[in-house]
This record gives C-alpha cells, sequence and structure tokens, in this order.
C-alpha cells in the first residue's frame, strides 16, 4: 500500500496482543481513530518479527497526525504526531 503525504487515514482497530504474546507499537488510544499522513520515514524491518527473530518483512513508516479531539475528549485544537508502520493504516474518505 501506498500512502503519501496529506491521505486521511485510519489505524486498525485490532488488539492482536489479546490473541498471545506479541511485539505491538501501535498506542492503544489511536486503535481505530482517523488521522492523516504528514511523511514517509523509510522502510525497515518490521520489530514485531525482530521481538520474536522471525524473518522481518520489510514495512513502512510513517509520521501521522492526529487532532487531539479525537483521540482525548478534553484535547484541545492540537495535533499529536505519531510514528505509525504501513500495516496499521487504513486509506479513509475525508468527510465533507
Amino acid at each position: 500500500m501506498t500512502l503519501s503525504a496529506g491521505m486521511a487515514v485510519r489505524v486498525k482497530d485490532a488488539w492482536p496482543e489479546a490473541d498471545g504474546p506479541v511485539h505491538v507499537r501501535t498506542p492503544h488510544y489511536v486503535r481505530g481513530k482517523p488521522g492523516t499522513i504528514l511523511r514517509h520515514l523509510g522502510d525497515f524491518p518490521d520489530p514485531g518479527d525482530i521481538a520474536f527473530r522471525r524473518e522481518p518483512a520489510i514495512r513502512s513508516l510513517y509520521h501521522v497526525a492526529f487532532p487531539l479531539r479525537a483521540l482525548f475528549p478534553d484535547g484541545t485544537g492540537d495535533e499529536l504526531v505519531i510514528e505509525i508502520y504501513d500495516h496499521w493504516l487504513e486509506p479513509e474518505e475525508r468527510r465533507t
């Protein structure tokens, strides 16, 4: 999947840790939430595979911006930027 700056995305609402030990780098509070791609940071070996000594898949890593109001009830007009791997992101249509 190719993502580009300005693209609307949603973090998958997945909970793989419920099925057993995994190495997850996606914060709970952004799962299922909308964000915007800021930039592609490069392609890297999947740290979840490395943690369990599996042959790592190569994953694209992105800076994704989230409006604080989308994450927290008392959020301000600011945004939070998080590094998230592509396999956690789904393209989303912007609602006008």
